[in-house]
């Protein structure tokens, strides 16, 4: 009885029918680089200073240029002085002169003038509206910014707990068809929410669905091609992940608010939905169901796209070198654990995962306060996906997986701490190659 491998090698392991699949489901990953990485824009922390009232129409009247409000109503000091601490005098009710304005206020100028917290708000640069600016993400309540990030992630957590039994019992069309939906709807709803707390909210649970719809897209596409293919097609998925990024960048720039933004890479995946016509159900998990029959109409409409001829011979199908009893048994998370040996790669992998993921969302917030010009620095951290997927595909399988994977981990690790010690403005280049190597 053959299996689907063996069939595969007479219908097509790679033809028109995969490459079509593959495309459609690369769309998942461009999808889901806006979740993962979207608060750079969303949450970008822009210049701001406090709100004093009276200040402006003293501007106004004095005819200031902005430099000269500001160093003439800022307090000096360090960032955290100039952005959230202001003087703590009634620019309304004294009279000042516009030459030495605080003169009114302490015949010392600067110095024995108290400062206070922005109790009437902030001013913000307009050239960006994100969560920050809209519900004062700044100052003392910055860390609801971390929080805001931190959601999606706990999402992604649990997320990746349950999708693989989902994707599992329920197929993984239909996995892709239900959590592309879900997170498309919360897409809107962080979009439209009313505050912070329904913001983060929706936050969380788009965090909880969207990782389960661009893992089963993985698991679906890495089923229907051939064994030889099957390496290639998942890196490249992978990689696909940096269009997404590059169309996030593109958005953000003609975009600058974040509402609209969020709507602008949200709304086309309800698109996605017409993967219900477009894509097949995985022929090897409907073998793990006893549904031969429908895998065999699969495997015929593959045969029939790739212009090829299902041997007439080929009348059923199983799975490679497992019987029925064993292609339905029910794997459990602790199968993972069960064996010393399954115990030492099951930590080192888990570890592995940690301090990439804890790096690369180091880099991702790191883009959105360093630099001068966000929108390049967040292009060259997406450009530099492309050369590392290219080097990954060519020395994959000639020299394996584990030299790559520990020489991409010391030049992470060499990059991040030269990272550390170089001078602001200049670190673009080994923030890029952090990016590249994690």
């Amino acid at each position: 009885m053959p299996d689907f491998d063996g069939i595969l090698e007479h219908i097509g392991e790679f033809d028109l029918f995969q490459k079509r699949a593959f495309f459609l489901t690369c769309l998942l990953s461009v999808a889901f680089a806006p979740v993962y990485v979207g608060v750079v824009f969303l949450g970008f922390t822009p210049k701001h200073r406090c709100l004093s009232p009276g200040v402006a129409e003293i501007s106004s009247r004095c005819g200031w240029t902005l430099e000269e409000e500001l160093n003439h109503t800022v307090p000096k000091g360090d960032l955290f002085t100039q952005q959230c601490m202001r003087y703590n005098v009634d620019w309304n009710t004294t009279e000042v002169n516009c030459t030495n304005p605080l003169e009114a206020f302490s015949g010392d100028q600067n110095g024995s003038i108290s400062l206070t917290s922005c109790q009437d708000g902030w001013l913000y640069d307009s050239s960006i509206q994100s969560i920050v600016s809209e519900f004062d993400l700044v100052c003392e309540d910055s860390w609801k910014l971390d929080v805001f990030q931190a959601c999606v992630n706990a999402g992604f957590f649990i997320g990746s707990v349950y999708v693989g039994y989902i994707a599992d019992r329920f197929g993984r069309k239909t996995s892709i068809l239900v959590t592309t939906l879900v997170m498309s709807i919360s897409g809107v709803l962080v979009a439209v929410a009313p505050n912070y707390l329904w913001s983060v909210i929706f936050r969380f649970i788009q965090g909880l669905i969207s990782k389960g719809s661009w893992t089963a897209g993985y698991i679906l596409i890495t089923e229907i091609v051939g064994a030889s293919y099957r390496r290639t097609v998942a890196i490249l998925y992978q990689a696909a992940f940096g269009f997404g990024l590059l169309l996030l960048d593109a958005l953000a720039y003609v975009i600058p608010y974040w509402r609209w933004l969020q709507l602008a890479v949200t709304l086309p995946t309800f698109l996605l939905m017409l993967y219900y016509w477009c894509l097949p159900e995985s022929p090897r998990w409907l073998i793990t169901q006893g549904q031969s029959g429908k895998a065999m109409k699969i495997v015929n409409d593959i045969a029939k796209t790739n212009g090829k001829v299902l041997p007439v011979h080929f009348e059923s199908i199983s799975l490679e070198g497992e019987d029925e009893k064993e292609a339905k048994q029910s794997p459990s998370p602790i199968d993972l654990v069960r064996t010393t040996q399954m115990r030492k790669y099951t930590l080192i992998l888990m570890y592995n995962w940690f301090t990439s993921a804890i790096t690369y969302q180091g880099l991702i917030m790191h883009v959105g306060i360093a630099g001068d010009n966000v929108y390049l620095d967040f292009l060259y951290a997406s450009l530099v996906e492309f050369p590392a997927a290219a080097i990954l595909v060519f020395t994959i399988e000639r020299v394996g997986r584990r030299y790559p994977w520990a020489i991409a981990d010391l030049l992470a690790a060499a990059a991040c701490f030269v990272t550390a010690f170089t001078p602001e403005g200049r670190s673009n280049l080994f923030l890029a190659m952090e990016f590249k190597v994690e």
